[in-house]
C-alpha cells in the first residue's frame, strides 16, 4: 500500500514539474514579444527572467534543458533571437545556465534563495560573455567589443532578474505554493 501512495506522490510530483516548466516556458516565448511591442527590445533581458524563475521552482535537469530549448523554439515561431547572427546560441546558453545552476544550488543543495541567485546570474552572464566572445571571433567580428557590449547591454535586464525572482520566490513560500513542491531539496529529474 505505500508504495502505491509513493507511486502516486511521485506522479503528482513529475505532474507540476511539468506543468510549472510548461508555463514558464510559454511566459518565456510571450514575455520578448510583448516587450518589444511597448519598445523595451531585448536590454531586459525578458526570455531569460522566466527561465530563471523556473529553475527555483522546478529540478536542475528540467530547468536546464527548458532553458536551452525554449530559444530555439522561440526562434523557429518568431524569429527572436536570430539565427543569424546566431544570438539564439548564445541566449540558449545562458538560459540552460541561468536555469541549472539556480535548480541546483536552491533545489538540490539547498542554498540561500540571494546565494543562488547572484550565483546563476553570475555564471548564466559568464556563459552569454564567452560564448559571444567565441562566436564574435569565429565570425571575424571585435570579439572583446562584442562581448563586453552584449554584458553591458543586458544591465538592465540583470536589475529586473534581481528584483523579480527574489519577490516571486518568497511570495510563493509565504503562500506555502504547491509550485513549490513538497520539499525544496528534491530528487526527482
Amino acid at each position: 500500500m505505500r508504495s502505491v501512495a509513493g507511486k502516486q506522490e511521485q506522479a503528482e510530483e513529475r505532474l507540476r514539474i511539468l506543468v510549472t516548466s510548461g508555463a514558464l516556458g510559454a511566459l518565456a516565448l510571450l514575455l520578448p514579444v510583448a516587450f518589444h511591442a511597448v519598445g523595451l527590445g531585448s536590454k531586459f533581458l525578458p526570455m531569460l527572467l522566466p527561465l530563471l524563475l523556473n529553475g527555483f521552482l522546478v529540478p536542475p535537469g528540467w530547468a536546464a534543458t527548458v532553458g536551452l530549448l525554449v530559444p530555439w523554439v522561440s526562434t523557429l515561431a518568431t524569429g527572436m533571437p536570430p539565427l543569424y547572427p546566431p544570438v539564439v546560441a548564445v541566449v540558449s546558453a545562458e538560459g540552460a545556465v541561468l536555469g541549472g545552476v539556480a535548480g541546483l544550488l536552491y533545489r538540490r543543495l539547498g542554498t540561500g534563495l540571494w546565494v543562488a541567485l547572484v550565483t546563476a546570474v553570475l555564471a548564466g552572464r559568464l556563459t552569454a560573455w564567452a560564448s559571444s566572445y567565441v562566436l564574435a571571433k569565429w565570425f571575424g567580428l571585435p570579439a572583446a567589443l562584442a562581448s563586453v557590449a552584449m554584458l553591458v547591454q543586458g544591465l538592465p535586464g540583470v536589475a529586473l532578474q534581481m528584483a523579480v525572482v527574489p519577490f516571486v520566490v518568497r511570495v510563493l513560500e509565504q503562500r506555502d505554493s504547491v509550485l513549490l513542491g513538497r520539499d525544496r531539496k528534491d530528487r526527482i529529474d
